[in-house]
């Protein structure tokens, strides 16, 4: 059976810096007329970086939503219409200060995709050398550098509940461990 949901019609109810909200109406298989949220976000890119001994160049950061600090790979909001490949070297740099001599895409996960638009491009990253970190403007964090087989643990553990880092980390210990 095809459960395709139809837009009858939406607004954007707000318009933001990262994210835009609509409301839409959409007509169910049975005919009903339902509210839809969604939160148009123009997706973004995470990066596991790797070195040649398999430790991975983590980040710390305060997310504000979360009312906490987290470990994360490092990751960015794609521009609109920018390459996410271009987007992940840029974010590596900027984050971290590393360059990769080998981007490996993993492919693309849909975070939340009962309310939002938003798709992660996941990336593996080898053949690491040092550049210069640059962060953007406002962007306070830490990077640190942990073995692979430790986050796998951590993950497995629950000590790491972010959906990006959870996927690059088991992906990359499938890869490589």
């Amino acid at each position: 059976m095809d459960y395709l949901e139809e837009r009858v019609d939406g607004k954007k109810v707000y318009e933001g810096v990262i994210v835009d909200v609509h409301l839409d109406h959409a007509k169910l298989v049975d005919g009903r007329v339902v509210k839809r949220e969604v939160v148009d976000h123009p997706g973004g890119v995470g990066i596991l970086p790797i070195d040649k001994d398999l430790n991975c160049y983590m980040v710390k950061q305060y997310r504000y939503p979360m009312q906490r600090e987290m470990l994360e790979i490092p990751a960015g909001k794609l521009e609109r219409g920018e390459d996410h490949r271009h987007c992940a070297v840029r974010e590596l740099s900027e984050e971290t200060g590393l360059d990769a001599d080998n981007l490996y895409y993993y492919g693309k996960a849909a975070l939340s995709p009962g309310y939002s638009t938003e798709l992660l491009h996941i990336y593996i990253a080898t053949g690491l050398h040092a550049g210069e970190k640059h962060l953007d403007d406002g962007e306070f964090l830490n990077v640190y550098k942990y073995p692979l087989s430790q986050l796998k643990d951590m993950v497995l553990k629950g000590e790491i509940s972010d959906a990006k880092t959870i996927i690059a980390i088991l992906v990359a210990s499938d890869m490589y461990l």
